[in-house]
Order: structure tokens, then sequence, then C-alpha cells
């Protein structure tokens, strides 16, 4: 898909009530975050709503609930089919084999990385749950919990992530994406041509 293509294959508020929906950046370059250790960057780029792979085009939108309730950050980026498949299979083997890991460029450490059961979305899925320690210098680290959903639809890759805010109604809770935003993206995905 083209970018222009991802643009019309994209939700809007119109398409889920009771959520506005922003545009944000999205670079189509691969993401150059590493990890220590090193195989456990896809869980970390993830988070960004990236990965180690160039898209053909990629775009992304802040989903923010209008009733305070859960939102998430979304890219939608497109790919080569064998690629796409790449995306989905690193992510969920460093998903697999880290539990803990540093990102190198800003020193935060990761933890409680946990796969969870795949959601049976799209054409394959990926779900994790992770901790971000963001620590600054002389203080506690703040534990920040951290949902990532992956989707591949197609030679589409649809990566949603969300975090519970430090001192928030849900900081201790574990982070969740909302099913809403994850089912109507993925309906309008799949119908293209309707969109245009």
């Amino acid at each position: 898909m083209s970018k222009a293509d991802l643009e019309r294959a994209t939700i809007t508020g119109a398409d889920l009530g009771g959520y506005e929906v922003e545009r944000a950046l999205a670079a189509t370059f691969a993401s150059h975050k590493t990890a220590d250790p090193a195989e456990c960057a896809p869980a970390m780029q993830a988070v960004g709503g990236s990965s180690g792979f160039a898209a053909t085009a990629r775009i992304a939108r802040i989903i923010s609930s209008k009733e305070h309730g859960p939102g998430a950050h979304m890219t939608l980026s497109s790919h080569s089919p064998g690629q796409a498949k790449q995306v989905l299979d690193v992510l969920r083997t460093a998903a697999e084999r880290c539990k803990t890991f540093k990102d190198v460029l800003v020193d935060f450490d990761y933890d409680a990385v946990q796969l969870r059961p795949d959601p049976g979305y799209g054409d394959e899925s990926v779900s994790l749950r992770l901790t971000q320690l963001a620590s600054f210098e002389g203080e506690e680290p703040v534990r920040v919990p951290y949902a990532v959903v992956a989707v591949r639809q197609g030679a589409t890759v649809a990566m949603f992530t969300n975090f519970n805010r430090p001192n928030g109604p849900n900081d201790k809770e574990p982070a969740d994406v909302p099913n809403a935003i994850i089912k109507a993206q993925l309906n309008k995905l799949s119908k293209p041509a309707a969109a245009k």
C-alpha cells in the first residue's frame, strides 16, 4: 500500500465513537534503537511503534478516549509480504526470549516482559506487556506499564501501544490496548477499496 492508500485505510474519529484521532509523526526508515542484549531490540522498537525494517509507507495516529479511558498510539506500516511476516516473527521471538533489557540510547530499563496469548487479530498478531523503568538522575525509577499489540493484515503491519500514566488512576495495573480501537482499524484496513 502507498502512503495515500494507508491514509485512506486509517481510522478517523468518524469511524470510532467516543475517541479522537490525531495525526502523529512517522518515518519510513528502520528504527535504529538498540537494546542490551541486542536480541531484545524488536520489543523496544515496538514500544515506539516501529521495527528494525524500513517501510514503503508509514503513518501514525494518537487515539484518545473522550471519556478519559485508555487510548493508543498506532502506526500502520506497508512492507513487502515477506518482510511484514518478519516484523512479527522477530517481535514474537524477542518477547519470548527477553524478560529484561535496557534501552541503550536513553538508559531506561525494561522488565516484566511477557508474551501474551495470541489475540487472533488479522492474518497473525502478537501481544506483549512490559514495564518501562524511567529513571532520572538521583531519583527512584518510575515504573510505567506498557502494552503492545502488533497485527499483520496482508503486507500491512498495524502496531498499537498504550501505557498507564505514572500517578494516574491505573498506574499500578497492567496496560491494555482497547479492543474497539484495534477492531475498528482492522475493519477499515480490510476494506481499502471502500475507503477510496
